[in-house]
């Protein structure tokens, strides 16, 4: 269980092919001594194991295996080195909900269709996957590439986002652009009302 506060930004340091998996190292500032063999942390939005973590003399990293379903379905097939992505180490008893409930369930890819920059800030217009927008709504909250959002305008299937400077400076999305996928995460109340009202 996540937040959708990033916590981190991380760098894809290797990606090895073994079998239909893909083991993926990744730099971070967290400490390796706090990281347990088999603890969930979410990338870019994803919810990933920790299969072997350390320090290789000058950053900490972790390792992380994708499996087919997960290359298919999220951003992660498209990920090679150098590539940085937002960090979220798990939610523990008592810390502070300060976003959303993320489970780190990636629902599919949406793609950015325009930015917008004003006064350090940053308007996306996102286009998201047809059979998800019917859980996007105006005021709503969106997981966005393991980011909790609120959206603003929905129209079809787009909707529009205002990041402001703090979020674009400790995440990735000062580097996103016109045309960027995105692992999106619809919001998990929503999921559910919808399929209340589908039961009737």
């Amino acid at each position: 269980m996540f937040t959708g506060l990033v916590t981190d930004v991380g760098e894809i340091l290797s990606v090895e092919a073994r079998g239909d998996l893909r083991r993926l190292r990744i730099a971070c500032s967290y400490d390796p001594a706090t990281i347990a063999l088999g603890a969930s942390i979410a990338c870019s939005g994803v919810c990933m194991t920790a299969v072997d973590f350390g320090n290789d003399g000058s950053r900490n990293w972790f390792e992380v295996d994708a499996a087919a379903e997960t290359l298919a379905k999220t951003t992660v097939g498209l990920w090679t080195a150098g590539r940085r992505i937002n960090l979220e180490r798990s939610l523990k008893i008592g810390d502070e909900l300060g976003g959303h409930i993320v489970t780190g369930h990636v629902d599919g890819v949406a793609r950015i269709v325009a930015r917008k920059d004003f006064d350090g800030m940053a308007h996306f217009e996102i286009q998201t996957p047809h059979d998800l927008a019917k859980f996007i709504a105006a005021k709503g909250s969106v997981a966005l590439d393991g980011t909790s959002l609120t959206v603003n305008e929905v129209s079809g299937d787009r909707f529009t986002i205002l990041l402001i400077p703090h979020t674009l400076a400790v995440t990735t999305w000062g580097d996103k652009g016109d045309g960027d996928p995105l692992n999106i995460e619809v919001d998990l109340m929503a999921r559910y009302a919808a399929r209340l009202i589908e039961a009737r």
